[in-house]
């Protein structure tokens, strides 16, 4: 379980914010009470959702990593490459072109459901599934916030929808070609990265493994391509028929079936 609380300093518009989530998420909301975050956590046995006055952060009891936050990661290099016209993997793979309707199956961070909506401008649709409820508010919250100097990516994160739920059950919802691009981004079951960014959101990831089904619905529901971005010694991209797309020096490929 999860409480909310507020930073250390507060106001009223902090205060407000923090029922509001508890309200959203069907949480307790704790004051804070100039108490420490594990203090509340140790008395009420609880991982805690802390509000403050620019961000929400996500803390767990474990205490063996930084709480989670939304910031773009990745996607704001990402998108100042892509306007120097520089190439980007995804971009590239998945033959992105403004218009078009991308559903990110296991959204994250959101760094590559940032650079598809950049790519698919206002006229396209991106779609991401977070499965943890926490996540989810935490990143739909913070795709609307966030400002960054550079305009495009403000515009991109504004664009994107959040859906709450399992992609095996939120693919079944969907009707046939409903998206352009399918894609799936599983989490490496070994962190591929040092990085305070997207480390502390494992704690928290949904670890449901990809199955033949899943790549059935996603086939149904993709009108041109499914894409699956996974550790370059996976066996899922042989294991379910991906033609894999090999990156030279990296440590993850891109998988693609062509409906």
């Amino acid at each position: 379980m999860v409480f909310v609380t507020t930073c250390g300093k507060v106001n009223p518009e902090v205060i407000r914010k923090a029922n509001q989530t508890a309200e959203e998420l069907g949480l307790s909301y704790i004051p804070r009470n100039k108490r420490s975050i594990p203090d509340h956590m140790n008395e009420y046995d609880q991982d805690c959702l802390v509000i403050g006055k620019e961000r929400a952060e996500l803390y767990t009891r474990e205490g063996k990593s930084d709480p989670f936050f939304f910031h773009p990661n990745s996607a704001s290099f990402r998108i100042k490459r892509v306007l120097r016209n520089e190439s980007d993997p995804l971009i590239e793979i998945a033959e992105l072109e403004e218009g078009m309707s991308f559903l990110d199956c296991t959204l994250g961070l959101a760094s590559d459901s940032i650079i598809a909506s950049h790519v698919c401008g206002e006229s396209g649709e991106v779609v991401g599934i977070e499965a943890n409820k926490y996540i989810s508010h935490i990143i739909a919250k913070g795709l609307k916030e966030w400002k960054s100097p550079l305009r495009e990516l403000n515009e991109a994160m504004s664009r994107i929808t959040v859906m709450n739920g399992y992609f095996e059950e939120v693919l079944r919802s969907f009707p046939d070609n409903r998206y352009d691009v399918v894609y799936f981004d599983p989490m490496f079951e070994e962190a591929l990265t040092d990085s305070n960014g997207i480390n502390p959101i494992r704690n928290w990831a949904h670890y449901s493994g990809l199955s033949n089904e899943v790549v059935t619905q996603a086939k149904r529901v993709a009108k041109k391509r499914v894409i699956l971005k996974e550790h370059y010694q996976s066996p899922l991209f042989d294991k379910l028929n991906f033609k894999v797309q090999k990156r030279p020096s990296s440590k993850f490929h891109f998988g693609v079936i062509t409906v």
